[in-house]
Order: structure tokens, then sequence, then C-alpha cells
């Protein structure tokens, strides 16, 4: 699917009802309206090695309708949708987000819209060790968790309806829709305020709640995103979604898969894929490789993706989300073949996120 400059379309990212649980690109789609929509960020997969629990938790950064809504695995390669003042891009991205309470008191946010102290795909901030080694990690690595054990994170009314449960000495403030916190709530886990959002903590987190966030103070948070030049992205970006690796930077194959927590293995073996680039004039290529079916498709390597894209004018490209996850829905209807295992049945999978193309 190529998409001109000029085309009297929007793209932009989309989920289902709640981040907390998927759906399928077809009913993403279906329910936003669109003219035709692909499947868009990794995310916690059930039966996943690192399964949290709530598979429509997109992992990296997420943001749309001007709210970031998943926190960046720091310096993953993430699809940049221009809105009415900027073009599409591909860049590298990181997030940083504060909280300040009404006392002067300052802290780091941990995440956003996930479960407190377990960071699927690493690449989170403060303190995070790989759950398998312990050692210490600050970058991503794909499909591994890695652990905090004093973290805060925002659950916002996109997560669902209610904060994850949490362990015996967790903790949520519930924070109403002026920023006030109207009560604390041992352990984590209930009804997020109408309007309002949750800080759920745990660890030395949940004990700065204990202090700083007690019912009748006010707790600020902020949130910014910032491109591999360290510039903040600003409200001309329609939607910003993680994935990776780079596939095309500058018209030449650009593979930046350590940088994206994948290992060497990753670069030649041939999966269904769906990938995303952009050509000298802007135009938006949404481009998927169906696989698995011996004799008849085999999918792509990320390198033969990447000459692909590249015959087909791609100056940058990045791939997205693959396997059984691979879907291309045009006018309510599935153009490719998902499948979720080689020479299984044709299979929609819920996914967390899409690319919707919503006509003007």
């Amino acid at each position: 699917m190529a998409l001109s400059p000029d085309a009297r379309v929007t793209v932009k990212g989309v989920h289902g009802r709640s981040l907390a649980t998927a759906e399928t690109v077809r009913r993403m789609a279906h329910e936003v309206g669109a003219w035709a929509a692909v499947n868009a960020s990794y995310f916690d997969i059930r039966g996943g090695p690192a399964f949290s629990g709530y598979e429509g938790d997109p992992l990296g950064v997420y943001a749309t309708g001007g709210s970031l809504l998943s926190e960046a695995a720091q310096g993953r390669t993430a699809l940049i949708l221009g809105g009415t003042r900027a073009r599409h891009r591909i860049d590298e991205i990181t997030t940083s987000s504060s909280l300040v309470a009404s006392d002067g008191a300052h802290r780091e946010l941990d995440g956003i819209n996930r479960v407190p102290g377990r960071i699927v795909g690493c690449g989170g901030v403060g303190g995070d060790r790989l759950s398998r080694t312990g050692e210490l990690v600050s970058f991503p690595v794909h499909n591994q968790l890695c652990v905090d054990p004093d973290e805060i994170v925002d659950i916002g009314a996109a997560w669902g309806v209610s904060s994850p449960e949490g362990g015996k000495d967790s903790q949520d403030a519930l924070i109403d829709r002026t920023g006030r916190v109207s009560a604390l709530r041992v352990p984590a886990g209930g009804r997020i305020p109408p309007g309002g959002r949750v800080l759920s903590g745990i660890g030395k987190g949940a004990a700065w709640l204990a202090r700083h966030a007690r019912p009748g103070a006010t707790v600020t948070v902020t949130s910014a995103m910032y491109d591999s030049r360290g510039a903040r992205l600003s409200g001309a970006q329609s939607s910003v979604v993680g994935a990776g690796p780079s596939l095309v930077r500058d018209g030449r194959i650009r593979i930046n898969a350590e940088a994206n927590g994948f290992s060497r293995t990753a670069l030649t073996r041939r999966e269904p894929r769906t990938v995303a680039g952009i050509t000298a004039d802007g135009t938006l290529l949404l481009v998927t490789f169906d696989g698995r079916r011996p004799g008849i498709s085999v999918g792509v390597s990320l390198q033969e993706a990447a000459d692909i894209l590249i015959s087909m004018g791609a100056t940058d490209a990045l791939n997205l989300d693959g396997g059984g996850s691979t879907t291309m829905v045009v006018e309510d209807k599935v153009w490719n073949r998902p499948t979720q295992s080689p020479g299984g049945p044709r299979t929609e999978r819920a996914v967390a996120t899409a690319l919707a193309v919503i006509t003007e």
C-alpha cells in the first residue's frame, strides 16, 4: 500500500478498547472507521517468554492523540507519523517522564500503562535488571524480561477500568481529573478514577507515594519524547509507534538489530513481516509479506525486506511486528494470510496496536 503526501487520508496509531487487552487489526480498523490498517508494535503476547498478564500492552514507545501511552524501550527504532505540519520519518526514540508533588518532591516516573516492576523487552530507566541473570540493563533486549523492585507506573484511562493488582506492599495513589490525590489504596489494584489516573508503586516507589502523595496533595506528571539528535518531538506528530529494527536509512540498507535488542540470527531468519517505508517524496509504504506456507510463501529475512523496500523507492524503512501478527486489512477484508505456525490455518491474531488509514 502506497500513500502519497497529498492523499486525502490520515494515518495514525490506534489500539483497542483498552491497552490491557488485545484486538484484531480488522476490529480496530472497524472501530475507527479506517479504510485500511496493518499491525504495528510488538506487544506482551500471551505465551511469550516474559508475559506479564496483559497482552494488549505495547512494548516500547506508543503515542497517539497527543498522549504518550507507553514509554520507549530507550533507543529502539520508531515510525513517527507526521500530522498537518510534519512529514513521516523513522528514528530512534527515547522518552523521559517525571513526577512533582505539591510538597516539592521530584521523582522519575518509571513507566506508563504497564505492570510495575516488569519491563518486557527491557530498555527502561532506573535500575532495571535482566531477570535471568541479574545484570543491570538500560538497553533493549527483545522478548526478554527486566525487573525493578522500586517503581512507579502511571496508569491512565487508556489502560482500561482497573489498575494491575499488586503485592501486599504495593500502593496506588488515585489522582482525580484536577491532579489531586483522592485516596491511597493498599495493595495496588482497582478502579481508575473517571477522568483521572492511578500512580501505582512498588518498593521505594510505594514509599514515595505514601510520603508525598497523601490525600489532598497534588502530583503533576510530565512526559516528553526525543529523537536521536536529542530534539523534543512536538505536537506536529500525529502518532509515534515503536518497533524495529531499522531496515533502510538514506537509501541504503541499515539494519540496527543490536541497538534494537535482536540477536544476529534474526538477520537471516525468514518470517512473515510487516514493514513501513518512506520514499523521497514522502510517500508512506505499508507492506506485508506472508510466510510459513512451505512451497507457497516462506516469508523474508530482514535483509530481503530491506532490498525489496529499496526497490519500491524507500529511502527509510523499519520492521514492525511480524510472524503471526502480520495482517493487512483493506475495506474490512484481510488481504494477506496470517498464520500462527508453519502450515497452520489462516488465523487473525489479536494484537496491541495498528496503523490505521482513515479517509478524510
